[in-house]
């Protein structure tokens, strides 16, 4: 089976899956009550100028403030209003550049994420199918993913003889091969759209949204859709019809490769995708050897941890943990890929003795980690096994989009065990009725904290019971949370 992009439409969200040989590569699930904003182009004002953090931030209309750093404002964006800096000075600071009050035109570059507000760029970017373009920025670039250099001349030569002055653009890896009145038209239209953007602006309140980006599933076409993909196939009739469409208008070669399904088992049942998306929500992965790799995310970076597991290899030590190691690269780099996962990730090996062996797991890393679309930069391996590593971040992970912290726990992963309630209870009890003048109380508790109270601490509680006078009811509830219990004297 080849490569094959599937999109799951219903009016309350998509899905899009990328499947190769049944081993599905990447998910984005779009929630449309909630919708994506990275890409999204705003007329904001700038709520506050931080100059200990060299950063702003700017009201864009959401339910929290958005973060605007000194290094993504663009000082030629709007020349009139950025004053130059000091004589004398290095680049400028964000109160030179910067006004509270001020009305300016940012993107969301990263979408918001837990406690934090979007992150802006002041340095525009509109893809399309075979080009960006950059109107902030005087520069010609080529995907590094276009490894022939005839190829790669070919096409910044012919961007640079068609760009307008001081206006950049980077060749996509799609454009490969393309011709010239091809890139022509798509430069035109991309041009056509920041002088819609800029003239919307020109009329536009504050804040209001100036550009959105396409939709999941037509991002999806332009961004996933290349050659390299046989199939591409959609469940919704009207889905269909729209991405025939864009097909049809950005890459007409394509357009007989696009499939409306009509099988009777859900489609993502049908293409293994269901299970995929379970196992990515689960903390732990078992490896083929018996290995697992755990993978936990805290506020500040995603661990992951490698294991032995059930797997006790053969006489060598070294070598078990090497295998080991290398056959948990390859899932660690697939679930990264397929979780979506970003920011900060440290990587804990199992310790190895050799140096060449260390450097061969990182290696591997390294090149597990090429065929990912995301920019990712991994570090060496240091002397306790462990691999800190990057990867680019612009909206919440597969996990984050589908799950919410554990209403029992907060989050903290964790709840009390029925014997600490019970201790709890006690010491309650014990202040609450340690001055007399009731002689019953009733006490209500989760029926997992109750069989405990009656079975393994019945001793304590009935000394409790004799120290205070009390005559102790227990009643289980199991609509109380299992750290929750409720104390009612008896008339």
């Amino acid at each position: 089976m080849a490569t094959t992009l599937l999109i799951n439409a219903r009016s309350y969200e998509t899905r899009v899956a990328l499947v190769d040989n049944r081993q599905v590569l990447e998910v984005y699930v779009e929630r449309h009550k909630e919708g994506a904003l990275a890409g999204d182009i705003y007329l904001g004002r700038v709520a506050r100028v931080l100059p200990g953090m060299q950063a702003a931030f700017v009201d864009i209309g959401l339910s929290k403030a958005a973060f605007l750093y000194v290094g993504d404002v663009a000082p030629g964006l709007e020349p009139a209003e950025v004053p130059p800096p000091h004589p004398g000075e290095g680049a400028p600071r964000i109160e030179e550049m910067l006004r509270e009050g001020q009305e300016i035109m940012v993107q969301i570059a990263k979408e918001p994420l837990g406690n934090k507000g979007a992150r802006l760029t002041t340095h525009i970017t509109l893809p399309g199918r075979n080009l960006v373009l950059m109107p902030t920025i005087d520069h010609v670039g080529v995907s590094r993913r276009i490894e022939d250099e005839a190829e790669r001349a070919r096409l910044r030569s012919l961007i640079e003889a068609m760009r307008p002055p001081g206006c950049g653009f980077i060749a996509r890896t799609v454009s490969e091969g393309q011709s010239e009145d091809k890139l022509r038209a798509e430069m035109e239209f991309l041009l056509s759209l920041w002088d819609a953007i800029n003239q919307r602006r020109r009329r536009a309140g504050v804040p209001e949204v100036l550009h959105q980006d396409l939709s999941v599933s037509l991002r999806a076409v332009r961004d996933l859709f290349t050659r390299d993909v046989d199939r591409l196939v959609i469940d919704c009739r009207e889905e269909y019809e729209e991405v025939v469409n864009f097909v049809s208008t950005f890459m007409p070669r394509l357009r007989d490769s696009v499939e409306l399904y009509q099988g009777r088992e859900p489609i993502f049942e049908a293409y293994g995708v269901e299970a995929e998306i379970a196992r990515a929500l689960e903390h732990k992965i078992w490896l083929k050897s018996g290995g697992y790799v755990v993978i936990e995310k805290t506020e500040a970076l995603t661990s992951i941890d490698v294991n032995t597991g059930r797997y006790v290899g053969g006489y060598n030590l070294e070598e078990t943990i090497l295998k080991t190691n290398l056959e948990a690269v390859k899932e660690i780099a697939y679930q990264i890929r397929l979780r979506d996962i970003g920011g900060l990730i440290v990587i804990d090996f199992i310790d190895m003795e050799r140096e060449s062996n260390r450097q061969r797991v990182v290696e591997a890393l390294k090149r597990a980690l090429a065929a990912d679309r995301s920019r990712t930069n991994v570090l060496g391996m240091s002397a306790l096994g462990l691999v800190e590593m990057t990867r680019k971040r612009v909206r919440e992970s597969l996990a984050e989009t589908i799950k919410e912290p554990c209403f029992y726990c907060r989050g903290r992963g964790m709840i009390k065990s029925p014997t600490t309630v019970c201790y709890e209870l006690f010491r309650a009890l014990e202040r609450e009725f340690q001055s007399g003048g009731v002689t019953a109380v009733s006490v209500r508790v989760h029926p997992r904290v109750a069989e405990v109270l009656l079975q393994e601490e019945r001793y304590p509680l009935e000394e409790l019971e004799t120290c205070l006078g009390l005559t102790v009811q227990v009643i289980p509830d199991p609509r109380l949370h299992a750290e929750q219990f409720e104390l009612q004297p008896e008339e």
